[in-house]
């Protein structure tokens, strides 16, 4: 509602100042069935939704940092402000025509959503995990998936979904999301097997949740570059992205925050890893659009993408930190004990996932 409303039009509206839409897409306003400013192979109307499909998925990636915690009135009211004060602005800077980051500014290459979605959901992530706080037992208490096969379902939906993600960035059916499309895939695949082989030795078992962990962290990784990069530079980046990952959530224990579903180690590092890795590998030849990376002889492109990592870190970092501080003070944040400790299911809804 909120991107039909006026969510693509502070992202995709003309213009003010690099920074933000103006609302000239208000309600949709002139955004029809004939293509628009942005793709001349699609409706608008398809444009729009399609960058909808980001606008709703990236607030919900920072929902695994908190769940078990949090109010739902107030968790309503930080999707509602994080998509209007956070995305929306990030969108505009990196795809939004005249936007201060993008190919109309500093040139930072983002084909699917590296800066725009994993960076900037990771890092409110952790945000949220530290300002919210643990779970009631977290870390003494075993916290495992209660239902591997779903968890596996819904990795499995993702790796095919994000076809849609990535390939679809091209908004047409040609080479180019014909390459994005090949890329997702291998670098999905080699992360997959490189966390699973990580697991292995540190843990002495590999495991099925840890092979579908590890085909996130690529899918996330390679999504900056999905349209820059070849595929064989697709197996370098989901490799070494399926080994940040899973050090960064092995690691997690030592500093001591709560993120429930990895958000932090997988979109975040994932994020900041595939942001960086676009430019060591990106290639003119791949797509004419972009720029050649550092192994092609340009460095530059990787420190426009090293600053445009930095500026997402920390806008969103912050603007994030003021949502929930206004929240804490106006709505509260975190459910009573009692509510925790019943469940939220319970608590917050009346209903249960599963009645014997």
């Amino acid at each position: 509602m909120q991107w039909v409303l006026f969510g693509y039009s502070l992202a995709f509206g003309p213009d003010i100042g690099g920074l933000i839409g103006s609302l000239h897409y208000v309600g949709l306003a002139t955004v029809g069935m004939e293509p628009g400013p942005y793709a001349d192979t699609i409706p608008h109307l398809a444009f729009m939704i399609f960058q909808g499909m980001f606008a709703a998925i990236t607030p919900a990636l920072i929902t695994g940092a908190f769940a078990e915690r949090m109010k739902f009135k107030t968790f309503l009211v930080f999707g509602l402000l994080w998509a209007t004060f956070v995305y929306d602005p990030l969108a505009h800077w990196v795809w939004g025509k005249g936007g201060w980051m993008g190919a109309d500014g500093l040139g930072a290459l983002d084909f699917a959503g590296g800066t725009v979605v994993h960076i900037s959901s990771g890092i409110s992530a952790l945000v949220c995990a530290l300002v919210v706080g643990r779970r009631r037992g977290f870390p003494t208490e075993y916290m495992a998936p209660h239902n591997l096969p779903f968890a596996v379902t819904g990795a499995a939906l993702l790796w095919v979904g994000w076809f849609g993600f990535n390939a679809g960035s091209a908004l047409k059916a040609d080479g180019l999301a014909a390459n994005a499309f090949v890329t997702t895939n291998t670098a999905a695949a080699t992360a997959a097997l490189t966390w699973l082989f990580a697991e292995w030795k540190h843990s002495g078992k590999p495991t099925l949740l840890g092979a579908a962990s590890g085909a996130v962290a690529g899918l996330v990784a390679i999504t900056p570059g999905s349209g820059f990069v070849s595929p064989l530079a697709a197996i370098a980046i989901g490799g070494i992205g399926g080994l940040l990952c899973f050090a960064a959530v092995v690691m997690k224990s030592r500093f001591g925050y709560d993120d429930s579903l990895d958000v932090v180690g997988v979109h975040g590092v994932g994020g900041t890893w595939g942001a960086l890795a676009t430019g060591l590998f990106a290639s003119t030849a791949i797509n004419a659009a972009g720029q050649n990376g550092l192994l092609l002889g340009n460095a530059k492109t990787l420190g426009v993408q090293a600053l445009s990592v930095l500026a997402t870190l920390v806008f969103a970092a912050v603007v994030t930190f003021i949502i929930l501080k206004v929240l804490d003070a106006t709505m509260g944040l975190r459910v009573p004990t009692e509510d925790e400790q019943m469940g939220l299911d319970l608590s917050q809804h009346n209903e249960a996932g599963y009645t014997m």
